[in-house]
């Protein structure tokens, strides 16, 4: 497996990494296990909240620097990736500021006698990230484990290692202990054996189905717990009381933000008939504005995918669809770069036999539906393999709150596209995963919730 910088922007290779060898393997999981019995024995919280705050400190204070590394290897544009690093730093703030409230003591009701559980780090986490995300997918994984005693190895994915070395380097410079968190360019093959290592207490994916499903079976196999994110085919539901001053705002967010490459943008647009081809025109409208080019350009508004893979795959699912009965509305033209651009493009006209009907297109692609009713519009956002998350659009809270209850999701947003906060709990059902990043849910992801009782 290459670890290689590959700019998207020029398909230049900017850096190649050396890939872990066998020794390198042994040395982290000797480290975080060395570490975690040392926490285990002298918790020193109140040192490692100082220590991820200084982390949030370091972060702000480079960030453009962070921001490029981000850039060049996957190609979001500048001004995402500096959004990106902030959000890191706000989220090692929170956990630095939850984590001993988190881990206090909690009391069991019971009139047999006396009943508490104490919340206990269980070993050495190994974290298996995606791309399109490169700092913050570690951070919602580090800044909780560590707080609450786990160390981390990390592998990241091949395309962005400079951010993987980049996350690495901080950690040292914040003074954190050797094992806390390691970063190794891995092959599958090392991840397996890693995750069935004794020293190990667990395994985190976001990415793939295919690669959750090969995760989750090689945890299965060692009992080790597991918590998977994967992919998301998202609904955004226009109901017929949505403000649309306000939907004209969001729709370039909700499916063009990280050039479409969201687990939870908002791929399946849902509208009643009656204002339908509005809302196709609203859209050809937002994406028609959108000026792809350099990413580190302000001006830019539309940044490459990720990869010449990347851009071939989308390429090949909006023809796909076409092939079998979608119709085009907008889009699906060639970009004249070498950059690995595709132009936004708008269907329409996917019927549940096409084959494009349940998969997750990972890129600026909108795909709209018309439908009759409010019960019909729920009826086709849960006809899907996908259950990650949803947008409701309507001016009666109520009624939004209600339709909300009724997706098959994990997260429902309300007159607004996606939002990750460190407070708000992440994940999915269905082939999007189990369990849950960020939040305190988050945070007992890998503790052991442990039992204390005296009977009377």
């Amino acid at each position: 497996m290459a670890y290689q910088t590959i700019y998207p922007f020029t398909n230049e290779i900017l850096k190649t990494y050396p890939q872990a060898s066998d020794q390198d393997v042994e040395t982290a999981l000797a480290n975080g296990h060395a570490l975690y019995k040392k926490w285990r024995k002298d918790n020193d919280l109140d040192a490692r909240k100082e220590q991820l705050h200084k982390i949030a400190e370091l972060l702000r204070k480079d960030i453009n620097h962070y921001a490029e590394i981000m850039t060049k290897d996957m190609g979001k544009l500048f001004s995402e990736a500096k959004g990106e690093v902030e959000l890191c730093a706000n989220i090692a703030d929170y956990f630095a500021e939850k984590a001993e409230d988190f881990l206090k003591p909690q009391a069991l009701e019971t009139d047999t006698g006396d009943a508490y559980y104490i919340k206990q780090a269980t070993g050495v986490i190994m974290a298996v990230e995606p791309w399109n995300f490169p700092y913050y997918q570690i951070m919602r994984v580090f800044a909780p484990n560590f707080m609450a005693g786990n160390p981390m190895i990390l592998k990241h994915a091949s395309i962005c290692p400079g951010s993987a070395q980049a996350f690495q380097d901080l950690v040292a410079k914040a003074g954190i202990e050797k094992g806390a968190f390691t970063n190794l360019f891995a092959d599958y093959d090392q991840v397996e054996n890693i995750i069935a290592d004794k020293r190990v207490a667990g395994v985190c994916l976001t990415g793939s189905e295919r690669g959750g499903a090969e995760i989750a079976a090689v945890a299965g196999k060692n009992l080790k717990k597991s918590s998977l994110e994967l992919g998301g085919n998202d609904a955004f539901l226009i109901l017929d009381d949505a403000d649309w001053e306000e939907l004209k705002g969001v729709i370039p967010f909700a499916r063009l933000y990280n050039a479409g490459q969201v687990c939870t943008s908002s791929k399946r647009f849902i509208v009643m008939t009656d204002y339908y081809d509005d809302f196709v025109a609203l859209v050809k409208d937002s994406f028609a504005k959108v000026q792809w080019g350099d990413p580190m350009d302000e001006a830019t508004s539309l940044a490459p995918l990720s990869s010449a893979g990347a851009k071939e795959t989308v390429l090949e699912q909006i023809q796909t669809a076409i092939d079998n009965g979608a119709q085009l509305e907008y889009g699906n033209e060639a970009i004249d770069h070498p950059g690995n651009f595709v132009m936004p493009t708008i269907l329409t006209n996917i019927t549940k036999d096409n084959p494009i009907f349940d998969q997750e297109i990972f890129g600026a692609v909108a795909v709209i539906y018309k439908v009759d009713s409010e019960e019909e519009a729920i009826e086709l956002a849960n006809d899907s393999s996908y259950g990650l998350g949803n947008t409701i659009f309507s001016s009666n809270q109520e009624r939004a709150e209600r339709v909300a209850s009724q997706i098959e999701t994990g997260m429902s947003f309300i007159n607004s596209a996606w939002a990750s906060l460190p407070e708000l709990p992440f994940g999915g059902v269905k082939n999007s995963g189990y369990g849950r990043e960020l939040s305190e849910l988050g945070f007992d992801a890998f503790l052991n919730e442990h039992l204390i009782y005296t009977p009377k």
